[in-house]
């Protein structure tokens, strides 16, 4: 059941999306009354309140069923009816986990925030029921198929890391602790995702070295101020080109502010609850129990890991942090240090000058539309399928597009976009689960939520690392179609280890830097397709920076890591964070910031946020295998969709890197393109 062989780690992933959850009690389904009906406040509210009580009811129906199974013993029999209870706990789980992050009414949004303690109650008592996890030994597997096998062994596995094995008094305890943890997570969040910031410019002047179009959208108010917020279209493009350092770091200030101080409280309880599971499970930290199931298998192998990766990436770091300090001194020839607010625009000078790129004028080649088409017809190309509109979606905003997945004649998914930014939305970029597939059940749905230019008149010219960041984001929803289509729902969709998950979203990035895939859609509003040169030059720029990239995202690595393996009163949280980015980042810290108060992987990674750069190696290494053959090469592509990621997780990940590039994967094809 997913929602057992997810047990733990999904109960952290619930509050920021890709899906999740998990657990279990032997209360009767028809005795406890509902909590979730609290502050309905309009009959939206009301409904979504609705639908989820019946939801959870029937999944205590379902849950109650299999407590006191005592027939047929035989695989598909059990199995058959876990998979009924998993369609029932992921239809409102994850429905709840988006609408908290993405619907446009606030009550709604509290709904689900309520729905979702509610089933994460449930996924507690799930994980810690003895009468289920007994169930699940007796099941006669003589007759399945190695998947099954391994399916059913997972779910013991996951019984006895969740606690089942405890006594009484422990599993309660660990119930309790379960429900305070979601909690937190979800305020951790929320006061991230509702805490916009802004700071107010004196005039236009201070807007010099943005794009006109940039400077048109953020006209001055009737006191003559302009504003500029903390969501991404309006901070990135700001840190990246404003001429004026002193603003830069003004916003930059109040973005790494955002939900403090608030979030300084709420996450140290939330160390302390996850320490105190973790103590009660026997592990030494939460950081041990986080990465057991994962490829890494310790929280030492992931320390070693981020110091391997900041000793690759120091000479090739140290030599660009060398040319941006040069940059700055030419405007600043006392500078000793650049700081983390001017990387991006010193960077940007860089390739001005070196390469000859000026990203405000690559700009004019992406706007959102022919993005989002050309990326269509990219995955369909590759793996062969067909993406047409869904007539009859029903989406949640009415800027949110609809689209249908085709094999040949076949409908094997359904997706939603939610690509721009309103009030009240989730902040970043992510794939959220909608309905996980399962083979002649039901189809995987998923919706992609990111934060793009576009929309109400905007013209949506995009970076091109939004490009990049969009095709990533399509990785993951195009993986969730592909895997969705396993006959058990515990194995279906992306469910292999975390430190995984990434890997083919990241290799899918390098498509976004090939010449004939940007050729099919880079056009700027005359249609003149972006020149050869351009593409040379970008290229050509690409990899400057890669060093100092790398060291940084140590830095929040570390810092996951570091805040998880140890016992939380035993450090404060700022002189931490100081210390590990002295150790991690070329960048130093600057004052009256605080950012792991807005750093929302805290509560959903936790610890394992070294998995990004896990997963970035084998990515490189699987690219390899598209570099030796063509990177638009179908044979390769239709390998790599049956290898890699329509397995989903049927087996280990290691394995199915293996299967795809006929060998172990390894450093090599990262440490050359960190070093290049």
């Amino acid at each position: 059941m997913k929602y057992l062989t997810r047990a733990l780690f999904w109960l952290a992933i619930v509050s920021i999306g890709l899906s999740g959850c998990e657990r279990n009690n032997k209360t009767d389904p028809k005795s406890e009354p509902s909590n979730t009906a609290s502050a309905v406040q309009d009959p939206a509210a009301e409904t979504f309140t609705t639908n989820c009580d019946s939801r959870l009811k029937l999944a205590k129906e379902q849950l109650a069923i299999l407590e006191s199974y005592r027939d047929n013993y035989a695989a598909d029999a059990v199995l058959n009816k876990i998979n009924d209870l998993d369609i029932t706990l992921d239809a409102a789980a994850s429905k709840a986990s988006l609408y908290r992050n993405v619907h446009p009414n606030e009550n709604v949004r509290k709904a689900a925030d309520q729905c979702q303690q509610q089933f994460a109650k449930l996924f507690t008592e799930i994980s810690l029921s003895r009468p289920l996890y007994n169930l699940l030994q007796k099941i006669d597997a003589s007759g399945a198929d190695k998947i099954t096998k391994r399916y059913i062994d997972k779910m013991i596995q996951d019984f006895k890391r969740s606690g089942v094995n405890k006594d009484e008094a422990t599993r309660d305890k660990i119930r309790l602790l379960n429900e305070e943890i979601v909690k937190l997570g979800q305020d951790f969040n929320r006061n991230i995702r509702e805490d916009v910031r802004h700071i107010e410019l004196a005039s236009a002047d201070e807007l010099s070295g943005l794009p006109e179009d940039y400077i048109q959208a953020h006209p001055a108010d009737g006191n003559g101020k302009i504003k500029i917020t903390t969501d991404y279209p309006d901070y990135f493009p700001f840190l990246r080109y404003a001429h004026n350092d002193a603003r830069r770091l003004e916003l930059y200030i109040q973005f790494q502010k955002r939900g403090y101080p608030a979030n300084k409280n709420i996450l140290k309880e939330l160390l302390r609850k996850r320490y105190e599971l973790a103590k009660l499970l026997d592990y030494d930290s939460y950081a041990s129990l986080i990465t057991e199931d994962k490829m890494i298998k310790t929280a030492g192998n992931a320390q070693d890991f981020i110091d391997k990766i900041n000793t690759i990436a120091q000479q090739r770091a140290a030599q660009d942090y060398a040319v941006l300090l040069k940059g700055l001194r030419k405007t600043d020839p006392s500078a000793n240090e650049v700081g983390d607010w001017q990387k991006m625009y010193l960077e940007e000078l860089v390739k001005q000058e070196q390469y000859q790129i000026d990203s405000r004028q690559v700009r004019q080649y992406f706007a959102y539309d022919k993005v989002r088409d050309g990326i269509f017809h990219l995955i369909e190309n590759m793996f062969n399928v067909s993406i047409k509109p869904w007539q009859n979606a029903a989406p949640w905003h009415s800027s949110v597009e609809s689209y249908e997945v085709w094999d040949n004649n076949r409908l094997i998914g359904r997706f939603y976009l939610d690509m721009h930014p309103r009030q009240g939305k989730y902040k970043h970029a992510a794939q959220f689960g909608v309905q996980e597939g399962v083979k002649d059940r039901q189809i995987p749905i998923a919706a992609l939520v990111c934060n793009f230019p576009g929309g109400d008149n905007d013209e949506g010219l995009m970076e091109h690392a939004q490009v990049e960041t969009f095709l990533h984001e399509f990785g993951h929803l195009i993986h969730t179609i592909f895997a969705g289509q396993q006959q058990w729902l515990g194995v279906s969709g992306i469910s292999t280890e975390w430190d995984f998950v990434e890997a083919p979203s990241q290799m899918l990035e390098e498509w976004i830097w090939n010449p004939a895939t940007l050729k099919t859609f880079a056009a700027n509003s005359d249609g003149e397709t972006i020149p050869d040169d351009i593409i040379t030059k970008m290229r050509a720029a690409r990899d400057f920076g890669r060093g100092l990239w790398a060291r940084h995202q140590m830095f929040y690595a570390a810092l996951s890591l570091n805040y998880y393996n140890r016992d939380p009163d035993s450090f404060d949280l700022d002189e931490l964070m100081i210390s590990l980015r002295k150790q991690y980042s070329p960048y130093p810290h600057v004052n009256d910031t605080h950012f792991y108060s807005a750093f929302g992987h805290l509560d959903g990674y936790s610890a394992i946020y070294y998995t990004y750069m896990w997963s970035l190696v084998i990515a490189a290494d699987m690219f390899s295998e598209f570099e030796k053959h063509g990177l638009l090469n179908q044979e390769t592509a239709a390998r790599y969709r049956q290898k890699v990621l329509a397995p989903g997780g049927s087996k280990d990940a290691a394995e199915l890197v293996e299967d795809f590039l006929g060998r172990p994967y390894n450093f090599d094809a990262f440490a050359a393109q960190l070093n290049r």
